[in-house]
């Protein structure tokens, strides 16, 4: 297997209620021109539908082994490291990427064993606030600033081409060492329900707004990518500092 076939084989395109089957097609034929396979597709509106076979254009293969899952945890549940393609700055603090710049963190996940997805919205909402919690870092594309409308398949034909100049372009970069897997996605909100819970029972907030600290501690621990065993320990401490505050209250349960 090539360098750049093993970390396409990690990559997944992933397209989040998407109302217009001819864009799935066109997205379908943006990610095979550029020697991509894998299309997640979460609550499409009109799907399977001829549109899409025409817009295709003859990567009909895509489409066949496209997955349907009805929500974006069923589709990045596995997955080590995820991207969402935004056009605007929301209210979820993110790291930010040009498409150019994503392709280093992908990259380095995908060399690590690690599952990888790029995330791209509705067309006309895009990602909602929610569903970019979810990700771990956000991609924008920096069109025109008096004429920014990207097509949707267009947008996953940019990020689809920056991946595969990168993929082709690195093809020696070592591989992080790493004696555990990366957390997966999944793992990780279940990390975050935990802290937020246990933030209550020790009673940190305090009057301080628990949304706001709950965003920048999410920010802190995707950008660290602790790996399972760290996770393991983090939630140790979560749980003891919870028995504790117990404790305190004199609940022994």
């Amino acid at each position: 297997m090539t360098h750049f076939s093993a970390l396409s084989a990690r990559l997944r395109f992933v397209l989040v209620r998407t109302s217009q089957p001819g864009n799935i097609g066109a997205a379908a034929r943006a990610i095979r021109t550029m020697g991509f396979a894998r299309l997640v597709l979460v609550a499409p509106q009109r799907y399977p539908d001829p549109e899409a076979t025409a817009f295709a254009a003859g990567a009909s293969g895509v489409l066949a082994d496209a997955v349907v899952v009805p929500d974006l945890r069923s589709a990045i549940g596995d997955c080590q490291a995820v991207y969402g393609a935004t056009a605007r700055q929301r209210a979820v603090a993110l790291q930010e990427f040009t498409p150019r710049e994503v392709v280093m963190p992908v990259q380095t996940a995908a060399q690590s064993g690690g599952e990888v997805a790029i995330v791209f919205g509705n067309e006309r909402t895009g990602l909602e606030n929610d569903e970019l919690a979810l990700c771990h870092g956000a991609v924008h594309i920096p069109a025109a600033a008096d004429y920014s409308s990207l097509n949707l398949a267009q947008a996953v034909q940019v990020l689809a081409y920056e991946l595969r100049m990168g993929f082709l372009g690195n093809p020696t970069a070592p591989p992080p060492h790493r004696t555990d897997p990366p957390a997966s996605a999944e793992q990780m909100e279940g990390f975050f329900a935990h802290l937020y819970a246990a933030l209550y029972d020790i009673d940190f907030h305090k009057g301080r707004s628990p949304e706001t600290i709950m965003l920048r501690l999410r920010k802190l621990f995707l950008r660290a990518q602790p790996d399972e065993r760290e996770l393991r320990v983090l939630r140790g401490i979560l749980a003891d500092a919870q028995r504790m505050a117990r404790l305190a209250r004199g609940d022994r349960k």
